[in-house]
């Protein structure tokens, strides 16, 4: 981090951009990443593109256990630095890597024995079920190196660092652009491995990232030193970093399953609503980095600010995050209004793909504004150290209000694919602002504050 910058004292403005920018810059390769996978997925066949969406609650298992992982340790090793205690974020830092691989042992056994059943019970057909566990059963191979990776970007963000795995997801791109058609269609003794050629690569990358970013950690005050001793497991902060990370693993769990409630609902319209909507997606998530980078510098400055009781700047942060998020999110929403069918074009010729796709985008659009509150406010309950309360928001947003949502839609008004989402895009709308006035009670409970001197708009 750059040494003029101190995330208890400098400027809130100043921080955000410093952390956020990298951040948002790396989840766009990320994103882009994504975007090349699912661009490769629709030169091998419709078929396999509609298999990659159906794997996609799948592989959000892992993705939503990284991203606890991330988020909770670096808000544990952030709030150790706050208080200037470095030993205790040495600790959190080598048990937030031995959590890592622990759950990542669990997540391949479930990937690889129940993927075929869960994908069934999505109403897949049979040929889309095969050519999604050819790639998810790679990807659940891979969970090890995407974990511990997770883990050490915890380490570098807590720093204020999140340049480091930026410059990571830029490089993974452009190896993913090179290998994704070598694996896929074949290229000399390499054979052709079709959709699982996708898995193969993106696992690669990883296994390479994992080890690259390893020696920038070891480049800061928080080394990890492959030594016995340093692992072995002291059980208050074993538990601590699980009562942290679970949580926040659960809640985006919470997601997949929503994800994959909605797929099953989706797919009443066929194949091709399915392929659509999930093009779309993949183009919604680049056009929502904006507040993932957001949610990442909310973490690391309210997380130290926090441990050094500097409640003002938790404060602070909270609401010029919203702000800037919101601002972004309305621009957002304008360019994926006016470019629906151009964007999911990109995708594939197939017109009824392109109509179910744009279709999604142009509601998408309204939604988009809301979605800072969701994840500016899930930084707070993190950085405070409450991220139960992420896990019943995910509940009631992912699972429960959306469900009982489309099945009226659907079961009693007939709905068609359109009217689900109006469905949804009204329900975020109202659960937003509820999530908006509990933020703000929780901060007025927590730094013991009066109403009257505290607002956040």
């Amino acid at each position: 981090m750059n040494q003029k910058l101190n995330l208890t004292s400098s400027p809130i403005t100043k921080l955000l951009k410093h952390i956020a920018i990298p951040s948002i810059t790396g989840s766009l390769f990320q994103t882009l990443f994504n975007i090349v996978d699912t661009f490769y997925a629709g030169k091998i066949s419709p078929e396999a593109l509609a298999a990659l969406a159906k794997s996609f609650p799948l592989y959000f298992i892992i993705i939503s256990a990284g991203i606890g992982i991330v988020a909770g340790s670096n808000s544990l090793i952030s709030n150790s630095l706050g208080a200037f205690n470095r030993v205790a974020a040495s600790i959190y830092s080598y048990h937030s890597l031995t959590y890592a691989f622990l759950l990542s042992i669990i997540i391949t056994l479930i990937g690889i024995f129940f993927s075929y059943d869960l994908l069934k019970i999505m109403g897949s057909t049979y040929e889309s079920i095969i050519l999604a566990k050819e790639y998810t059963d790679i990807i659940f191979l891979g969970t090890i190196f995407f974990l511990v990776l997770t883990s050490f970007n915890a380490v570098l963000n807590s720093q204020g660092d999140t340049r480091t795995y930026r410059n990571v997801l830029i490089v993974g791109l452009i190896f993913n652009i090179i290998l994704n058609p070598i694996f896929i269609f074949g290229l000399f003794f390499i054979p052709a491995f079709g959709i699982a050629g996708l898995a193969i690569s993106t696992v690669l990358i990883q296994f390479v990232a994992c080890i690259y970013i390893y020696f920038k950690v070891n480049k800061t005050p928080l080394k990890i030193i492959p030594k016995i001793e340093n692992f072995i497991i002291r059980r208050n902060f074993l538990i601590n970093v699980f009562n942290q990370c679970m949580p926040i693993t659960m809640a985006l769990f919470l997601v997949a399953i929503g994800s994959y409630i909605l797929l099953s609902f989706i797919s009443i319209f066929g194949d091709q609503a399915i392929a659509g909507y999930g093009a779309a997606l993949r183009f919604e998530h680049l056009f929502s980095l904006p507040v993932i980078g957001l949610n990442t510098a909310v973490i690391s400055i309210a997380g130290q600010n926090f441990g050094a009781r500097r409640y003002d700047r938790v404060r602070d942060v909270y609401k010029k995050a919203l702000a800037i998020g919101f601002i972004i999110m309305c621009i957002s929403g304008i360019i994926i209004f006016l470019f629906s069918e151009f964007i999911v074009s990109l995708f594939t010729n197939d017109l009824e793909v392109i109509k179910f796709g744009s279709n999604y985008l142009k509601i998408a659009a309204f939604i988009g504004p809301i979605y800072p509150v969701f994840f500016i406010s899930h930084a707070l309950f993190t950085a405070l150290k409450k991220t139960h309360f992420i896990f019943y928001s995910n509940l009631f947003r992912m699972i429960i209000l959306p469900f009982t949502i489309v099945w009226v839609i659907i079961n009693i008004y007939n709905g068609y694919f359109n009217e689900i989402f109006y469905g949804i895009l009204l329900m975020n709308w109202v659960f937003g602002f509820f999530i908006l006035f509990l933020s703000r009670a929780l901060m007025i409970k927590t730094f013991k504050e009066q109403k009257k001197v505290f607002f956040v708009f």
